[in-house]
């Protein structure tokens, strides 16, 4: 008989869908970027030392990009493979009946991937994919590159986006930068200056969303919770900033930002966790 959490193909292609849509929104932002570059107006003037530089920062914030959803996506959040059985016996821990085992503290069920993730905090809908104990930490790098990205991308697009809004009326402006859809099926502009407004939207709008995500999850990472703790206002496993990062993002917690292939094991199994009790600790 197959595991109560193993999906159908039907069922398997609908929760790669959300995969295959961001990766084909930032397969479009890659072009639109290389089209401005190359055959548009091109990037915005700087002297040789500052476009080395910024070469170098475009180089870096990539290879993080997509170091960290390298990793987010090959790491498993979920109890597959994890040994419970006979471990269930203490504080906290429960049955799911989905997938028919004992669960430890702080575990959920996803409904979207059909199955309990250790310290569960929600599910990722832009990647399809639960954020849970193993693939915490790429994921939070992965806010904070994809902000950085997105914001490098929309700098380097200001310019002919610039130029398009100046040769418009400033009705048509407001109009091109808030519905740039409207504009397109009215025949105001052209399919690649809509094109170009609607990926900058996008990419700003990007930006300020991940970077909204980063403050969230960086309150949570400091008070040791996750997005469920957060709403019902648990506090049971805040150990204080210090010992709440080392264990989300192991002991080399400050250099994992820069770096996505960094060794920094997390001192914990994604099982049994310490409390501020354990450590005669009161919750704030």
């Amino acid at each position: 008989m197959g595991q109560p959490w193993a999906a159908g193909s039907a069922e398997g292609a609908a929760a790669r869908l959300p995969l295959v849509l961001t990766a084909l929104w930032a397969v479009a932002v890659g072009l639109e970027l290389a089209y401005v570059l190359v055959l548009g107006p091109g990037p915005p003037p700087l002297g040789p030392l500052a476009r080395a530089l910024q070469l170098v920062l475009a180089a870096f914030q990539l290879l993080n990009l997509l170091g960290n959803v390298g990793l987010f996506l090959r790491s498993d959040p979920s109890i597959r493979g994890v040994m419970l059985a006979g471990r269930g016996l203490g504080q906290g821990w429960a049955y799911c009946y989905q997938c028919q085992s004992q669960v430890p503290p702080r575990s959920g069920h996803c409904s979207a991937c059909r199955i309990c993730i250790l310290r569960r905090d929600h599910h990722c809908r832009l990647l399809g994919r639960c954020v849970g104990f193993h693939n915490y930490r790429p994921f939070l790098c992965l806010l904070l590159h994809a902000a950085g990205v997105l914001l490098h991308v929309s700098v380097l697009l200001g310019p002919a986006l610039s130029a398009l809004l100046r040769a418009q009326a400033p009705l048509h402006t407001a109009a091109l930068l808030l519905l740039p859809w409207l504009m397109l099926l009215t025949g105001r502009v052209s399919l690649a200056q809509f094109a170009l407004a609607f990926v900058t939207d996008t990419c700003v709008a990007g930006a300020l969303l991940c970077g909204a995500g980063l403050l969230f999850h960086g309150m949570l990472l400091l008070r040791g919770q996750t997005t469920w703790e957060w709403a019902r206002g648990q506090h049971s496993y805040d150990l204080g900033p210090c010992h709440n990062l080392q264990a989300a993002l192991g002991p080399r917690w400050v250099l994992v930002w820069l770096w996505p292939f960094l060794a920094s094991p997390l001192p914990g199994d994604g099982i049994t966790f310490q409390t501020a009790a354990d450590v005669g600790l009161t919750a704030s």
